[in-house]
């Protein structure tokens, strides 16, 4: 539990001069409690003098002159009917609001203290994590869910906020106001007190079982949060095959399950919460009814009224921050349940290491090399000996059936993944000791899964080179022959293209990515299926415009689409994760080999 703390310190370390302001504030709040009580005491003694107590001479002859002049005159004037100083009565009847109103004060401002510093040290927190993920390579995004990374930055970081903003002042706060009652009452009435908290052990063991049980029952809790943010967020972002398949009620199920799971294990907590509460103040009404028999009881001289009365406040004052201090066992325990999730995450290293000095790259002119390249997605071999020379300004074309290797080329050739064995070269410099920063900057990328962003057309076009004028993006959408469709919409290039781009097309879609790479002019073109979304009549268009793309620039174009790479001027065809063939459009044709069988089924499965 320390090392869970300290970790949490560092986190607010930043911040720690409001930190410390907070836990000052609730540290004076904490004292302020028994104060408060004494004062209701002696006011009360000084009102009703026949209540018994100490004399005001006594009870004041450690404080200043003044001040015993005061309460004497007070007491003097109250036992002749009216106040010989009129001042120094009002004075008495404010004594409490006052006390009260400090205490408010400093409540306030340990909140406001502790809130500030806790806020923003979630911020940094999530920021640092979303940072983190962000950087992760794409095998660790191929192993995790989307929904339980978001629940680790929001839900996770949540309880370590409670932590900062609230367990902090119970910790700092309720010991020094327990401590200073007992030490009160102790001076007051140590008799009596010894024997009002003696039967205090017997709830201490129901307390540490159901504490015991927090901690696993938090852990469960935020994996089943973890999951129902997962199930909703395949059920959204999945909604047309939920509808199209009628999966409505399957989904709505699984939501159900996961969500009875997160209710058992939320009411074991409030169960472990709420229960030693009531246990508390059964055990200090028991302390108080004790004290009767023993007063009832016993033959010896019994406190005063006012001694009695300050006596019964300061029991029922002890046991509530005795309750937030065992309600704070069990809150640092599942933070700590959350904490560990969040922390395991950060600790998660990018299997894509970045060279600790970096060479510099010019892709512009460059022969890019594969050589001998073994690959394998854990147990599944993907690339056998794969070996292959991409000249500059060269239009190479993969094919080959699916699962044959040739979208794993390209996400070698990005750094996604590194080869088991093997190299790949741009100008002769190992891409491993390259920046993947520099490497991805010369290399512009249109996927057969075209990703837009929820935000406008200008937006998603200027993301291939942030910062790029406005002349440059219109002209790169006419490019792409996007420039029409995107004039025709009401707001032009401020239309917003919703979640993944759902409001357009397919075909816009794929034009928007293609004008996003155009913008980019990058040396190195990568074309995934780059065409496969458009219509016969966008794909002539379009594919115009990709050819006065990669004039002057290596281009990679992977195509199921035969017709769409014939004037590549080299022509790979892949099959279990080896090369097959080599050459031209009309050299395979001739040889008769597998790329001529993949010609003529697909033009024979395109004939009326």
């Amino acid at each position: 539990m320390i090392e869970f703390l300290l970790r949490i310190w560092r986190l607010a370390r930043p911040y720690r001069f409001r930190l410390v302001l907070g836990i000052l504030a609730g540290l004076i709040g904490g004292l302020i409690e028994p104060l408060m009580i004494a004062t209701i005491g002696f006011v009360y003694g000084l009102i009703f003098p026949d209540a018994g107590g100490k004399p005001i001479t006594e009870e004041l002859r450690h404080a200043p002159e003044f001040i015993r002049h005061w309460g004497a005159s007070v007491q003097d004037g109250l036992a002749k009917g009216v106040a010989a100083q009129p001042w120094a009565l009002a004075g008495l009847v404010a004594a409490i609001p006052i006390v009260v109103a400090f205490r408010g004060l400093f409540a306030y401002l340990n909140v406001y203290f502790l809130q500030w510093a806790a806020v923003r040290t979630i911020a940094d927190l999530r920021t640092r994590l979303f940072e983190h993920i962000t950087r992760l390579s794409a095998a660790f995004f191929s192993g995790t869910s989307t929904g339980q990374l978001m629940s680790r930055v929001t839900s996770d970081t949540m309880a370590l906020q409670h932590v900062i903003s609230n367990s902090v002042a119970v910790m700092i706060r309720d010991p020094a106001t327990v401590i200073t009652l007992l030490a009160y009452v102790l001076w007051q009435q140590p008799r009596l007190t010894i024997i009002s908290i003696i039967v205090m052990p017997v709830c201490m063991l129901p307390i540490a079982i159901y504490t015991r049980k927090t901690r696993a029952a938090s852990r469960a809790m935020q994996t089943n949060a973890a999951e129902l943010s997962a199930v909703m967020s395949e059920a959204l972002t999945g909604n047309r095959v939920v509808k199209a398949y009628n999966l409505e009620n399957i989904v709505v199920q699984q939501f159900r399950e996961t969500t009875k799971k997160f209710i058992g294990n939320f009411m074991r907590i409030v169960r472990a919460h709420e229960i030693p509460g009531p246990l508390l103040e059964t055990v200090g009404a028991m302390g108080v009814a004790l004290v009767l028999v023993y007063l009832a009881s016993s033959a010896g001289q019994r406190p005063s009224s006012r001694d009695f009365l300050v006596l019964v406040i300061s029991l029922f004052a002890i046991y509530r921050p005795l309750k937030n201090l065992t309600k704070l066992h069990i809150s640092l325990n599942q933070a700590r349940a959350a904490s560990e999730r969040i922390f395991q995450l950060l600790a998660t290293r990018n299997n894509i290491e970045e060279p600790a000095r970096p060479q510099p790259l010019n892709a512009k002119g460059a022969t890019i090399e594969f050589e001998s390249i073994h690959f394998s997605y854990g147990d599944k071999s993907v690339l056998h000996d794969f070996s292959l020379a991409i000249q500059p300004g060269q239009i190479l074309a993969l094919v080959g059936p699916s699962g044959s290797g040739k979208s794993t080329i390209v996400n070698l050739l990005l750094r996604f993944y590194d080869p088991q064995s093997g190299s790949i070269r741009i100008a002769k410099t190992d891409i491993r000791n390259v920046s993947t920063k520099d490497l991805r900057d010369q290399i512009a990328i249109v996927t057969q899964e075209t990703i837009l962003f929820n935000q406008s057309l200008y937006r998603n076009i200027e993301l291939g080179r942030p910062g790029a004028t406005r002349e440059e993006i219109v002209e790169a959408a006419r490019l792409a022959h996007a420039l029409e469709f995107i004039q025709d919409k009401p707001q032009g290039f401020d239309t917003i293209v919703g979640e993944k781009g759902v409001t357009l097309s397919g075909g816009q879609r794929q034009r928007i990515a293609i004008a996003r790479a155009i913008l980019k002019n990058a040396p190195i073109l990568v074309l995934d299926e780059a065409t496969n979304a458009l219509d016969t009549e966008s794909e002539r268009a379009v594919q115009q415009a990709l050819d006065e793309l990669m004039e002057g620039k290596t281009s990679i174009c992977i195509a199921h689409r035969l017709s769409t790479i014939q004037k590549a001027d080299l022509i790979v065809v892949m099959e279990r994760g080896r090369i097959r063939e080599k050459g031209t459009h009309a050299q395979l044709l001739q040889s008769r080999g597998l790329y001529s069988k993949l010609y003529e089924l697909q033009f024979e499965s395109l004939a009326p």
